[in-house]
């Protein structure tokens, strides 16, 4: 196949639906393409959130069905019932979740708080890195749970937690491999707690900043 076909199977590799030949020489063809390592990362969200809806989709339903005109008012109904239960922001990003499934938008930040613990996801649409950073409240900071996808490796990396007074911390490091798109999760601390946390930055150990995740 010629390079600009392989050029063309980012979108289907990132989705999953290429079958395991194709899916093998794509991948060699990724291992000497930078540009499509860095959108296989940049389609890591849209494939997130059609996982989702397919797991909320039950099987009798076709996979192209469209929207029913009463989904949104369920799916708010459903909000609306949770946050009695004590469970409202893990209802609302899911909803969220589906209904842009379904409108074929991407989700380009999402934060979510709980009583002890803080969510928060971003995808830069420049360096096409895929960040998501969990940070539990415990009584010395915040124990830290980071998950990454970096395909336009090999560099060194590290997650910068930044005060509310401006301060820096290093939560975790670690080496991104080269044209590695999958994801990683890696575990940290910091002396800060989730409420003193204005924002986090993935940089290279180099200065340069990849990704940033505002909780706000």
């Amino acid at each position: 196949m010629r390079s600009l076909e392989r050029h063309r199977d980012v979108g289907a590799y990132a989705l999953g639906v290429l079958d395991e030949a194709e899916a093998f020489r794509f991948e060699d063809h990724l291992m000497e393409c930078p540009r499509c390592a860095v959108q296989v990362t940049a389609f890591g969200p849209t494939a997130r959130q059609l996982m989702l809806y397919r797991r909320a989709t039950p099987r009798a339903v076709q996979p192209l069905a469209g929207p029913g005109p009463r989904l949104l008012d369920r799916l708010l109904g459903e909000v609306a019932a949770r946050r009695r239960s004590g469970r409202r922001l893990r209802l609302a990003a899911v909803a969220a979740a589906v209904v842009c499934a379904l409108a074929g938008a991407a989700i380009a930040a999402v934060a979510e708080r709980g009583d002890r613990a803080v969510m928060v996801s971003a995808t830069d649409e420049r360096s096409g890195v895929w960040a998501r950073v969990t940070t539990e409240d415990v009584p010395w900071g915040g124990k830290v749970v980071l998950e990454v996808k970096d395909a336009a490796g090999p560099r060194a990396c590290r997650l910068v937690v930044i005060g509310g007074d401006g301060s820096e911390e290093t939560a975790a490091n670690w080496t991104v491999p080269r044209h590695d798109a999958r994801s990683h999760t890696l575990r940290g601390a910091t002396a800060l707690h989730p409420d003193q946390i204005d924002r986090y930055e993935v940089r290279t150990t180099a200065g340069q900043r990849l990704v940033t995740l505002d909780p706000s």
